[in-house]
C-alpha cells in the first residue's frame, strides 16, 4: 500500500490489513533527522497496533538541514527499501558562492572567504552543464560514509583527519534555475523560504538566511528548542550578516544516481568558479517515481497514524 497526499486515511488498528506492507512518502521537516521520522513512525505504530516491535525504515537518507522526499517503509514494505533507495534522485540546490564552510553546509560556520569578482553568469551555466555525466565523485568528509568501522563525520568531529575514497555516480540532469548577486545576471531565482517550505518546518528566516550557520552545538539547542544556546560564536563570525548576504548565490536543479552528494557538487562548482562554495539550501524533490508534490507532511501523518500525539512531536 502507497499513501499519498491524494489518499490519505486513518491506517487500520490491524496490521495485517497490509500484508505487503506501506509506503508512505514524507516530505521530512527541515532539522529532524531521518532516524527521527523513523523512530516516531515506528512509536506511533506500535501504539496503533499494540505491538511490541513494527519493522519501519527508510529509502535514502536526507540531512537534517535538508527538506523533502524521504521514503518510509513499513512491514514487509522494508524489504524492498533497499531497491527504492538505488532509484535516481532530484534536488533543489541552492549554493553559495566565494566562501567555505568545513562540512560545506550551514552546519559550521564560514573558514574561508574568496574572491568572486570574476564569477559571471556565463561562466555559472557553463559550470552547471559540465556536471552533466558520469563521474568519480570524492564525499564530503562531514559524511555518513564508513572509514575503518566509524562514520566520518564522527572521526573528523573527533579531530581526526580523513580521507575518503571515491564513489562512481552519475548527473543525468543539471539546470541552472535562479541566481542573484551575479554580474550582469540579474536576480531571478526561488528563495530559501520557498524552497525550505514552512509546510514542512522550515523557519522563514527572511532575506538575511544565508548567514544562519549551524554548529553542533547549535543544531542540538535548535533540536532541543533552546534557542538561547545559539548565541555562542556569533562575535567570531568571519563575514558579518551583510556581507554573507551580498555573496553570489545560485540555485540548480539537479538529477542524479544513488549515492551523490550535492555538497561534493557545492565544493567542485566552487573550487572551479572562485575557490569555494557552500550548500545553502537542499529539497529532494523526487525519488523514483514519488514526487514532492505526492508526499505526505509530518503533520498528516499524525493524522493517519492518530495515536501519535502532536505535543511529542520533535521542534
Amino acid at each position: 500500500m502507497i499513501i499519498s497526499k491524494q489518499a490519505l486515511a486513518e491506517l487500520s488498528v490491524n496490521p495485517e490489513d497490509y500484508p505487503s506492507g506501506i509506503i508512505i512518502p514524507i516530505d521530512k521537516p527541515y532539522r529532524w533527522t531521518s532516524t527521527d521520522v523513523v523512530r516516531r513512525i515506528k512509536f506511533a505504530l506500535r501504539r496503533r497496533w499494540g505491538l511490541k516491535n513494527v519493522k519501519v525504515g527508510h529509502a535514502g537518507t536526507l540531512d537534517p538541514l535538508a527538506t523533502g522526499i524521504l521514503i518510509v517503509c513499513i512491514g514487509k514494505a522494508t524489504k524492498i527499501a533497499e531497491s527504492l533507495q538505488a532509484e535516481r534522485k532530484e534536488y533543489i540546490a541552492q549554493f553559495t558562492l566565494g566562501a567555505t564552510t568545513p562540512s560545506y553546509d550551514r552546519e559550521h560556520p564560514i573558514n574561508e572567504v574568496f574572491d568572486t569578482s570574476r564569477i559571471t553568469i556565463d561562466r555559472i551555466r557553463e559550470a552547471v552543464s559540465g556536471l552533466v555525466g558520469k563521474f568519480d565523485q570524492v564525499p564530503p568528509a562531514f559524511s555518513a560514509k564508513y572509514v575503518n568501522g566509524k562514520r566520518s563525520y564522527d572521526l573528523v568531529r573527533s579531530g581526526q583527519e580523513v580521507e575518503l575514497k571515491p564513489s562512481k555516480v552519475e548527473i543525468y540532469s543539471a539546470e541552472l534555475i535562479g541566481c542573484r548577486n551575479i554580474v550582469g545576471g540579474g536576480d531571478f531565482a526561488l528563495p530559501i523560504a520557498e524552497i525550505e517550505s514552512p509546510e514542512c518546518g522550515a523557519p522563514s528566516y527572511g532575506s538575511d538566511s544565508a548567514h544562519d550557520f549551524f554548529t553542533v552545538k547549535k543544531w542540538k539547542a535548535r533540536a532541543d528548542n533552546n534557542y538561547e544556546l545559539e548565541k555562542e560564536d556569533v562575535s567570531d563570525a568571519l563575514l558579518s550578516p551583510q556581507e554573507v548576504s551580498a555573496l553570489p548565490v545560485i540555485t540548480v536543479r539537479i538529477a542524479c544516481s544513488k549515492g551523490t552528494y550535492i555538497r561534493s557538487i557545492a565544493r567542485d562548482l566552487g573550487l572551479e568558479l572562485c575557490g569555494g562554495a557552500y550548500m545553502s539550501s537542499l529539497r529532494r524533490v523526487a525519488s523514483g517515481g514519488f514526487k514532492i508534490e505526492n508526499s505526505v507532511t509530518f503533520d498528516e501523518s499524525l493524522r493517519i497514524i492518530p495515536e501519535l500525539s502532536p505535543q511529542s512531536t520533535h521542534n
